[in-house]
């Protein structure tokens, strides 16, 4: 879910073999962004980096990555112009490719210290008077669903937004937002769960995280998304070689979501704030 102006940083483009099930020596080529923790980096230490791990080896692939920003275009500049095979995490139903069965689900959270305000909805009146961080998504300013669903509310005077894509150099770009609301420079921000759960977890100002609530907020504003793997359309054989890799595997990819703090809905255990801490 990403979108501004493409802006490749590194592609390394196995033109060898494609993945294919009959293949001796088969490959798995995943696409991915070179610096997007917790999700992945060119090191290997996101949690997307260790799941494809345990798909490869599963299959009996040799794993591969084409690295590439993940901004507006990463499908049709990876995925969709064959240079890569899978892509990691992508929610449920995308149009520009297949996904698999989805392997977890999340939600935006509001993010809070835990001595600060609580607020549970976007419809808590508290919104109107708190400084609230929201994400942008690439750098044209794109809004994701929490960015409109207030300003649909009016609430827009006290609103600050952070990129989620910051400056290529920065490890952590998608940290800055839940690092404001731990020095109080905010008093809410309403972020991604995966970056919500993996960033405040690091902090050493105890954070609370509260799923944001209307789960569906309009016909066009979903708070939550079943997160898939995604192929080729028509890449039949991958996809369902995919799904009986998810199935067993689900216990491994669970402990691996669990290990980076990832808010689940599909398990309310992983949701608490007790789990960050």
């Amino acid at each position: 879910m990403s979108f501004a102006s493409p802006k490749p940083i590194l592609l390394v483009a196995a033109l060898s073999l494609l993945f294919s099930n009959n293949s001796e020596a088969r490959e798995l080529r995943v696409c991915a962004d070179p610096n997007n923790l917790p999700f992945s980096n060119a090191r290997g230490e996101g949690f997307e980096n260790e799941i494809a791990e345990l798909i490869a080896k599963e299959l009996g692939a040799n794993l591969s990555y084409v690295w590439w920003a993940q901004r507006r275009g990463f499908i049709r500049s990876t995925l969709n112009a064959g240079l890569c095979d899978l892509v990691i995490g992508s929610a449920l139903g995308m149009e520009m490719l297949r996904t698999t069965r989805p392997y977890y689900r999340s939600s935006y959270m509001f993010v809070t210290r835990r001595d600060g305000p609580q607020v549970v909805s976007l419809d808590d009146p508290k919104l109107r008077n708190l400084r609230v961080g929201i994400q942008l998504i690439g750098n044209n300013g794109d809004n994701p669903p929490p960015a409109e669903a207030l300003a649909t509310r009016g609430i827009v005077m006290k609103v600050r937004g952070y990129p989620v894509y910051g400056d290529d150099r920065d490890a952590n770009p998608g940290a800055t937002i839940v690092l404001a609301v731990a020095r109080g420079e905010i008093d809410v921000a309403l972020v991604w769960g995966p970056l919500a759960g993996y960033y405040a977890a690091r902090e050493p100002v105890p954070l609370k995280l509260i799923p944001v609530e209307p789960q569906i907020d309009g016909p066009r504003r979903p708070m939550v998304f079943d997160i898939s793997m995604g192929v080729r359309k028509g890449d039949d054989a991958l996809k369902d070689a995919i799904n009986r890799a998810l199935v067993k595997l689900h216990p491994d990819i669970d402990s691996i979501l669990v290990s980076y703090h990832v808010p689940r809905l599909d398990n309310e255990a992983h949701i608490t704030s007790g789990a960050l801490r």
